[in-house]
C-alpha cells in the first residue's frame, strides 16, 4: 500500500487506507447500513462532502440524526430552494443563500417581488425535487469558466460574487442533477437526504450585498430540521412566542408604548409603571440589609469616562452632549464647551463613591446598589420593544471585597439570583463560566487567580444546587477587564433568556485608584465584583410578559381586581366589595357600565386581569361573590370574607410570605 492514510476513529481504533479513498469508501468499510446512513465526514472536527478524499487524522461518519447534519440539511434545502424558485420562473437570478440561526434563506432578483402567496408553489415544487433524490456533486472550476458560464445564464450576481472570491482559493461548483451553483459546502450525499420536515416562513425584502445603493432583492426564509416531530414543535413554539409577544400584549393590557421621537425608549402608562414599581420595590427588598442603595449621577464630564476606558471601549455606543448654549453661542469664550456623556453604565459612578472617604478592611465588602438609569446607542434596526431599548434601568450593583472574600460574595450574589429567579417561577437555570478573551487587561496572574477561584465557585453551585443549576463554560467570552458568570434562564415555552450576570474587574479599581487600608495599614486594591439580577429591568418585564403570556401572578399584576356588577341594583354592593379589597391593599377597579355581564367579563380578560369578581342582585342579599379568575369558564361563588382572604393571600409577594412564616416559626 504506497502512500496509506491512517485514520483514528471515536473509539480509539485505528486503520490504514490507500491514498485517494473517500468518506464514503471509509463508511463501506464498515458496514454496507453506515454508508446509508452517512451524509458527510469530519475529519479533525471539520465536516467535509462524503465524497471527499480522506486525510490522515480523526475521522467521525455524520449520519443525519448528528447535530452537524442540521447544518447541511438547511444548507442543502436552501439549494433546493433556489432550483425550484428557478424552475417555476425561468429567468429569476439567484444570488446567496447562508444558513442562519433557526434556518436559511436565499435572496433573489426577480421582476416582480415574490408574496407569501408563493411560498406554497415553492415548498411543493422543493419536496419534487427532494424525491428525485438527485446527488450532489463538485466540481472546481478555473475563475475564467465560472464567469463566461454564469454570465451567458444572466446570472450577473453570480459573476460578481466570482470576481470577489480571493485568487488564492478554489472555485467550486455543486450539481444537484442539472442544477448547480457556486458554493464552498460541504453538502450530503443527495437532495432525498433532506427529507420533507422544512418551511418556507417569509419573504422580505433586502438589498444586495446589504447596501442601500445596491438593487433590492426579495429574500425568501425558511427552516429545516432532520425530523417533523422537531419542526412541529419549532411552529408550535413561533405560534406561541406571536401570541406573547410583550408588545402585542402591552397594548392589550395598556402598559406602555413607543413613538418615533423618543426612538428606543419607553413611555410608560400607569399599570405598566405599577409593574416596574412593583418589580423595583420587590428587588429593593431583596437588597434591604445586605445592599447601601445610592444613586450616581446621569451625566459625567467625557474624562471621568476616558478615565474608565469606556471611551475608548465603548464610544460608539454612548451618546455625548454638550450644553445647547456651547452650540448656539460657538464665539463665547466663556462658554463652557465640556463635552459630557450619558452614563452608559453606572460602574464609574460606584467606584467614585466608593472612594469618597477612607475605607478599612474591616468596612468590607462594601455593597453597592442602584436602580441606575443607563444609555445606549442601538441602531434603529435592532430596537426591539422593551427587549431591545436605549435608554433602561440596570438592577445594578458593585461589591467591593478583599480577594480573599470573592469566592463567598460570588456564591452569596449566586443565591440571591437563583432565589429571585424562582420567585417569578424560573427553574430552569444556566449558569456559565466565561473566561479570558483575547483583548484584556490586567496580568496573566491575576486572571489565573480569578478565573481559578470562580470555577471553583461554578463547581460548588453545581453541587449545592444537587445538579438542578446547569453549569458550563465559555472560552474567550469573559469581559475585557475580567471573567464573569453569565446566567441563563428558560422561560415557559423553552426559550433561553440571559439576564443575570457575576463580573469580576482589575480595571476599574486600578484606573480610578480604589483603594483600602489592610491590615497593615498598607494601601491596597480591592476587587471590584459587577453584579445585576434582571440586567434590563425593562427587558426583564417583557421577558416576564411573555413568560406568563400576560397572567401574570396576583401579587405582580397591575390591576389584580375588577368588580363588576350585573345589574345596577348590585352596584351599591358593587362599591362596598370594592373598597374592602382596597381597604385590604388590592389593586381594583369597578365596572358599572350599562352593558351585558359577558361583554365585561370578555374586555377584562382580554386586558388580563386576573380576578372578576361579579356581583348581582342574589350576592348582595347573601353577601356573597361570583369570582372568575382570567383563563378559565368557570364562575366560583364564595363568601365576602372568604374572597378577601384568598385574594389577599395571594397577592402577597413570596419573599414577604417568606418573612411571615419564618417570624411565625419564631412566635
Amino acid at each position: 500500500m504506497s502512500n496509506p492514510i491512517s485514520l483514528t476513529f471515536p473509539d480509539g481504533s485505528v486503520r490504514t487506507y490507500e491514498a485517494g479513498a473517500t468518506g464514503r469508501d471509509v463508511a463501506e468499510s464498515i458496514s454496507k447500513s453506515l454508508v446509508k446512513k452517512a451524509v458527510a465526514i469530519a475529519i479533525d472536527g471539520e465536516v467535509r462532502d462524503l465524497s471527499d478524499p480522506v486525510t490522515d487524522g480523526k475521522i467521525e461518519i455524520v449520519t443525519r440524526t448528528d447535530p452537524r447534519a442540521l447544518e447541511l440539511i438547511r444548507h442543502d434545502a436552501a439549494h433546493v430552494m433556489a432550483e425550484a424558485v428557478q424552475e417555476l420562473w425561468p429567468g429569476t437570478q439567484v444570488t446567496i443563500g447562508p444558513v442562519i440561526e433557526n434556518g436559511f434563506y436565499y435572496d433573489f432578483a426577480k421582476a416582480e417581488p415574490f408574496t407569501p402567496e408563493d411560498l406554497p408553489k415553492i415548498e411543493k415544487r422543493m419536496k419534487e425535487i427532494i424525491q428525485r433524490n438527485k446527488p450532489f456533486t463538485k466540481e472546481v472550476w478555473p475563475r475564467n469558466k465560472a464567469r463566461e458560464v454564469f454570465a451567458a445564464k444572466g446570472e450577473k450576481y453570480k459573476v460578481e460574487l466570482v470576481d470577489a472570491i480571493p485568487e488564492d482559493q478554489d472555485l467550486k461548483i455543486y450539481y444537484q442533477g442539472d442544477w448547480f451553483d457556486l458554493c464552498r459546502g460541504p453538502h450530503m450525499a443527495s437532495t432525498g437526504q433532506i427529507g420533507t420536515a422544512f418551511k418556507l416562513m417569509k419573504v422580505a425584502g433586502a438589498y444586495w450585498r446589504g447596501d442601500s445603493n445596491n438593487p433590492m432583492l426579495t429574500r425568501i426564509y425558511g427552516t429545516a430540521f432532520a425530523e417533523q416531530e422537531q419542526l412541529d414543535n419549532y411552529l408550535h413554539i413561533l405560534a406561541e412566542a406571536e401570541k406573547r409577544d410583550h408588545r402585542k400584549l402591552g397594548r392589550e393590557m395598556d402598559l406602555f408604548h413607543f413613538q418615533e421621537e423618543g426612538p428606543g425608549v419607553v413611555f410608560w402608562h400607569g399599570k405598566g409603571w405599577k409593574m416596574f414599581q412593583t418589580l423595583t420595590a420587590y428587588m429593593r427588598r431583596r437588597l434591604s440589609g445586605t445592599y447601601q442603595e445610592v444613586n450616581a449621577p446621569q451625566v459625567l464630564d467625557s474624562s471621568l469616562w476616558e478615565t474608565s476606558g469606556h471611551w475608548g471601549w465603548y464610544q460608539e455606543n454612548m451618546f455625548a452632549v454638550k450644553s445647547a448654549y456651547a452650540f448656539t453661542h460657538p464665539e463665547d469664550k466663556e462658554a463652557d464647551n465640556r463635552v459630557f456623556a450619558l452614563k452608559p453604565m453606572n460602574c464609574p459612578g460606584h467606584v467614585q463613591i466608593f472612594k469618597h472617604g477612607l475605607k478599612s478592611y474591616r468596612e468590607l465588602p462594601v455593597r453597592l446598589a442602584e436602580f441606575g438609569l443607563v444609555h445606549r446607542y442601538e441602531a434603529s434596526g435592532a430596537l426591539h420593544g422593551l427587549m431591545r431599548v436605549r435608554g433602561f434601568t440596570q438592577d445594578d450593583a458593585h461589591v467591593f471585597c478583599t480577594e480573599e472574600q470573592m469566592a463567598a460574595e460570588c456564591l452569596r450574589i449566586n443565591d440571591l439570583i437563583l432565589s429571585v429567579y424562582e420567585d417569578f417561577g424560573f427553574k430552569e437555570v444556566v449558569v456559565k463560566l466565561s473566561t479570558r478573551p483575547e483583548k484584556r487587561v490586567g496580568s496573566d496572574d491575576l486572571w489565573d487567580r480569578a478565573e481559578s477561584v470562580m470555577s471553583d465557585v461554578l463547581k460548588t453551585i453545581e453541587e449545592q444546587s444537587g445538579g438542578r443549576i446547569k453549569t458550563g463554560i465559555l472560552p474567550g467570552e469573559g469581559a475585557f477587564y475580567g471573567p464573569k458568570f453569565e446566567y441563563t434562564l428558560k422561560d415557559a415555552i423553552g426559550r433561553d433568556w440571559q439576564c443575570g450576570t457575576t463580573q469580576v474587574d482589575f480595571n476599574l479599581p486600578e484606573r480610578f485608584g480604589a483603594f483600602y487600608i489592610d491590615q497593615n495599614s498598607e494601601k491596597t486594591q480591592p476587587v471590584m465584583i459587577h453584579r445585576a439580577i434582571c440586567g434590563s429591568m425593562e427587558r426583564f418585564l417583557g421577558i416576564l410578559i411573555e413568560n406568563f403570556a400576560g397572567h401574570m401572578p396576583l401579587w405582580f399584576a397591575p390591576l389584580q381586581v375588577v368588580v363588576a356588577t350585573i345589574t345596577s341594583e348590585a352596584d351599591d354592593y358593587g362599591r362596598e366589595v370594592a373598597e374592602l379589597l382596597r381597604d385590604a391593599g388590592l389593586e381594583v377597579e369597578t365596572d358599572f357600565r350599562n352593558e351585558k355581564i359577558n361583554y365585561k367579563i370578555r374586555e377584562h380578560s382580554v386586558g388580563k386581569v386576573p380576578a372578576i369578581i361579579v356581583c348581582g342582585k342574589r350576592e348582595a342579599e347573601e353577601r356573597t361573590v361570583n369570582i372568575r379568575r382570567l383563563g378559565s369558564q368557570d364562575q366560583v361563588s364564595m363568601t365576602l370574607e372568604d374572597v378577601i382572604a384568598a385574594l389577599v393571600d395571594e397577592a402577597t409577594p413570596p419573599d414577604v410570605k417568606r418573612k411571615l412564616a419564618a417570624r411565625k416559626a419564631i412566635a
